[in-house]
């Protein structure tokens, strides 16, 4: 390769040595690249450099690996669609090497690279690219592509800016583009004002994305505080119940206590004893008399008993309790069915239409519909290590085994909807709304961590996050323990020193124990989670026999009963008879010795046997309430010291009691613990005023952002403004070179560029549009814009492929010529121009270099070789 240079002008021999400025291209090799299996390596200028060959010879592969090199895209170069059409045919990779001036005060890390940084590029035949950046001294100090786009904003390389390399291609898209439009998106590109303008666009839809993101997020917030303040203001309403059930509890205590009973029983046992005593002495008299008719009506009176007993067992009772067995032999036989059936599909023990519903959501989930998949039930997505916990787990879960969980709001009403139209009539599981983690919650802090017992949450196996996350919130499973022996239970929880971070436990048999209180399980065996089905169905089979068995014997005592009722119906009927004629008798004999002394004394014996009946029976009623009276005292005493006026009764106490417990059991289930539902509202209200501090920031953030863009766009305004006063004077300054007239119009609102050019006669004929102008006065007319645009803008090297295009040889001369001139204005930039010209009559200086390339071999198809051996 040889290189001379020229002095073409006085202007051209008065430029000086100078030092290569930062950025600029140093050399560049090829290697396989687009049908050339090695081209260079090229060392270029400082300045000027003419890259010259016939067609074939690789001009346009130099300028096309630079681009592709420097970080650009296939379609930017319009030489292929995609990085693989670069590869040489034949070859496994192609291979760039470019090598950057890194010298001055802007150079980019020059304690790594050095005064110059080599960027070696190589491109795999499936069109995979990979970079190593290194030093000058050959070093690597990077392979990433993001080093090499910090590089080239660094140094202000603008690969993709078609002023810094203007293609052959892309200059004949201008040349015959007939749109005034796409003259000015030109302008726009090469000035990097359409950059600018896309970067405000984007801070403003970015600023408009952050807002209402910031928006949503504090509505969700305030929606979680909302929610998470009212269960806290819940657990007021909770106090209350519990301070009415304490006070109901203390007026049943002395409800029972009834005292003034036992005084009036004893006025009541005074006054009958006076009477008893003023008759008693007549009646004494009277005993041998009466003792015949006392006979005869007792014998009368036990018969009547004996009879009206049968009426107890009466067939409508005997039917209502029939009916109820009867129920509970379907509901038996109905879970009997799901346990055989959750055989095959364990999730049918959580309802038979529960695999329905997850095939549903899992429709909707792969429809689109939700955001997040919602989780449930809960039962199904867990299990036991030691089976033998089962039935405990399932008492303290509860409700939440039939759960489910969803991420937000709006999959919670999709789901609503997928239950309602599987679920018809049956009764919805509970669906729990909470923020879906990726992770578990991180429980240390806050968790039981025995050294015999598990936790709940340590007894479970669950995979998904999610669930464990929901039960965690939901029920604190992470400070339950679980201690088989019921004693032991009792001992560890309510000796006064229960263990740290733990409020309750469960025993194998399903007690529930508290430090100060303990609950029996009201289930005798686990129905979801049991490990051994085969077991549950066998005893559910035995306990469904066991009931048909006793439905059979109750039966028969139902047929028994009727036929003792038919039988002793007709003795009662004797027997009301015959009671009717002892009376008829009895008013026979009164009548017949009416006034008689005996009538007299038959009524003092009634009299006599009527008092002693109603003393003995108020004495033992005083005996029997001093007793209860004394035991009642003190056990209302144990548990309300001070006596309370009750007005109300017990039962009436007692009903309203146990509406007030349920009432309490339902929400606390609903609500969960306690210490968990307080934590969670500070916590939620700690995060809405953090986000309320953060909204008023970002506020205030966007305001000042609103006016700084304001002055912004009006700075952009100003300079668009003033490029397009310049670029419009130098390209005057350019056509008058030649001796051509014309002008530059900007439409900035409706974005168009019209130019007009008139060669020669200057305002003997009319302007006229670029395209109605010749091939060669197109070309130079193309050549004063993009000197126009040069003069500018910024970078550290601008290449041009082609330029003299159509040219004859005095536009040539003349655009050779402004271009040097422009190089000599500009010292500090480099220039490469691709030409098929010869450029044999440019003398030799320092700051021209020129690089002939090899005529391309045609003889046998092979890859062209060319390097520097060439001279001239």
């Amino acid at each position: 390769m040889h290189f001379t240079v020229i002095c073409y002008n006085p202007v051209i021999c008065a430029l000086l040595q100078r030092v290569a400025d930062v950025g600029i291209v140093e050399s560049i090799t090829l290697k396989n690249f687009m049908c050339h299996s090695l081209l260079g390596p090229f060392t270029f200028g400082s300045n000027v450099n003419f890259v010259v060959g016939s067609n074939g010879s690789g001009k346009s592969a130099v300028l096309t690996a630079l681009i592709v090199a420097l970080g650009g895209n296939a379609q930017a170069t319009n030489r292929g669609s995609s990085l693989k059409g670069f590869v040489k045919e034949g070859e496994s990779s192609a291979d760039v090497s470019i090598t950057l001036c890194n010298k001055g005060r802007d150079a980019f890390k020059p304690e790594a690279y050095g005064t110059a940084i080599n960027v070696d590029l190589r491109i795999t035949r499936e069109g995979l690219r990979t970079y190593k950046l290194r030093s000058k001294s050959g070093n690597i100090i990077s392979t990433k592509k993001e080093e090499l786009m910090c590089i080239l904003d660094n140094l202000n390389i603008q690969v993709n800016n078609p002023v810094s390399i203007l293609t052959q291609e892309m200059s004949k898209y201008f040349l015959h583009s007939k749109g005034e439009g796409d003259k000015y998106r030109f302008f726009m590109k090469a000035t990097q004002l359409e950059q600018m303008r896309e970067d405000f666009v984007y801070i403003k839809s970015t600023k408009h994305i952050t807002e209402d993101k910031m928006s949503q997020q504090g509505e969700e917030l305030k929606q979680k505080y909302q929610e998470k303040m009212d269960r806290y203001k819940s657990l007021a309403s909770l106090d209350e119940m519990h301070s009415k059930l304490e006070e109901l509890q203390k007026q049943m205590a002395w409800a029972l206590v009834r005292p003034n009973k036992v005084e009036e029983a004893e006025q009541k046992y005074k006054q009958i004893q006076d009477q008893l005593e003023g008759i008693t002495q007549r009646i004494q008299e009277l005993q041998p008399q009466c003792t015949q008719l006392k006979t005869e009506v007792q014998k009368r009176n036990s018969l009547l008993k004996s009879t009206v007993c049968l009426k107890v067992y009466s067939p409508h009772i005997l039917r209502q309790e029939q009916h109820n067995l009867h129920r509970s032999i379907e509901a038996n036989r109905k879970n009997l069915q799901i346990m055989e059936s959750s055989r095959s599909n364990c999730l049918r023990r959580f309802g038979e239409h529960m695999p329905a519903l997850l095939s549903s959501i899992q429709e909707a989930h792969r429809k689109g519909q939700f955001k997040q998949r919602p989780r449930g039930p809960l039962g199904y997505c867990i299990s036991l290590k030691d089976p033998e916990l089962a039935l405990a787990v399932e008492v303290c879960l509860k409700s939440f085994l039939h759960s489910f969980t969803c991420d937000n709001y709006d999959d919670e009403k999709v789901l609503q909807g997928l239950m309602a139209r599987v679920l018809k009539g049956g009764r919805r599981p509970t669906i729990i709304t909470s923020a879906f983690l990726s992770n578990v919650h991180d429980t240390t802090s806050r968790a039981v961590n025995h050294p015999e017992y598990p936790s709940v949450l340590q007894a479970l196996e669950i995979e998904d996050p999610v669930v464990a996350n929901c039960l965690i919130d939901q029920r604190g499973i992470e400070s339950i323990l679980l201690i088989k022996n019921r004693t032991e239970a009792r001992r560890v929880m309510q000796r006064g020193n229960p263990p740290r971070n733990c409020n309750q436990a469960f025993s194998v048999e399903g007690d529930q124990i508290f430090t100060n209180r303990t609950y029996t399980a009201d289930q005798p065996r686990a129905k979801f989670l049991s490990s051994d089905i085969e077991e549950e169905i066998r005893h559910s089979q035995g306990e469904l026999e066991n009931q048909k068995a006793h439905a059979a014997r109750f039966q028969q005592q139902m047929r028994n009963v009727e036929e003792d009722i038919k039988k002793n119906e007709g003795l009662l009927k004797r027997a009301h008879t015959e009671q009717r004629m002892i009376k008829v008798t009895i008013l026979h004999f009164m009548k017949g010795y009416k006034g008689n002394w005996l009538l007299r004394n038959d009524t003092y014996l009634f009299m006599y046997l009527g008092c002693v009946s109603c003393v003995v029976s108020q004495n033992l009623k005083v005996m029997f309430n001093h007793s209860v009276v004394q035991t009642s005292v003190a056990k209302a005493s144990e548990i309300c010291p001070e006596r309370t006026e009750v007005r109300r009764t017990a039962k009436s106490l007692d009903s309203e009691i146990s509406r007030l417990k349920t009432k309490i059991t339902t929400q606390q289930g609903q609500q969960g613990d306690r210490e968990e539902i307080v934590r969670q509202y500070h916590e939620a209200l700690t995060n809405y005023k953090d986000m309320k501090h953060q909204v008023k920031n970002l506020n205030n953030f966007i305001k000042t952002l609103d006016n700084i863009i304001s002055m912004r766009l009006k700075a952009y305004a100003d300079l668009r403004r003033f490029l397009s006063a310049r670029c419009k004077y130098y390209f005057d300054s350019m056509l008058a070179q030649r001796g051509y007239t014309g002008s530059m119009t900007f439409d900035h609102k409706n974005e168009t560029l019209s130019i007009t050019v008139q060669p020669g006669a200057g305002n003997k004929a009319d302007l006229s549009d670029m395209r109605s102008l010749s091939g060669g006065e197109r070309s130079f007319s193309t050549v004063c814009f993009v000197l126009s645009l040069w003069a500018i803008t910024e970078a550290p090297f601008r290449c041009l492929d082609e330029f003299d295009v159509y040219m004859d040889m005095v536009n040539r001369r003349i655009s050779m010529d402004m271009m040097l001139k422009v190089a000599a204005s500009q010292r500090n930039r480099q220039f490469i121009f691709l030409t098929p010209q010869s450029m044999s009559t440019l003398p030799e200086t320092d700051l021209i270099r020129i690089l002939r390339l090899k005529d391309p071999d045609r003889s046998h198809g092979a890859g062209q070789r060319n390097g520097e051996e060439e001279q001239d």
